[in-house]
């Protein structure tokens, strides 16, 4: 299960209709891949369609996918939204 805190649902909304995505029916597909210092990195971006091996997970009214391989990290986290004053972005709380 992955979950997603008020203040990054309320980003991830207006991040969507910037992009021409509908939160109500599109998808945030997160996933882990291989980089950065820990040997991991997180992706995130807007999707319109799943694929045949997705997970999918709704909270905060967010529609997560998550291709299965990358399931087996993201178990448990917590998506959250950082506007403080070092630095504004999208934190991954695992």
């Amino acid at each position: 299960m992955i979950k997603v805190s008020e203040s990054a649902a309320k980003r991830v909304v207006l991040l969507m209709e910037d992009d021409g995505f509908d939160a109500a029916k599109d998808y945030v597909r997160v996933g882990v891949k291989s980089g950065g210092c820990s040997g991991l990195s997180y992706e995130l971006k807007f999707d319109k369609q799943l694929g045949e091996n997705d997970k999918v997970f709704e909270d905060n009214n967010v529609k997560i996918a998550v291709e299965k391989k990358s399931f087996l990290y993201l178990a448990g986290t917590i998506l959250e939204y950082s506007g403080g004053l070092n630095g504004k972005g999208f934190v991954f709380n695992n």
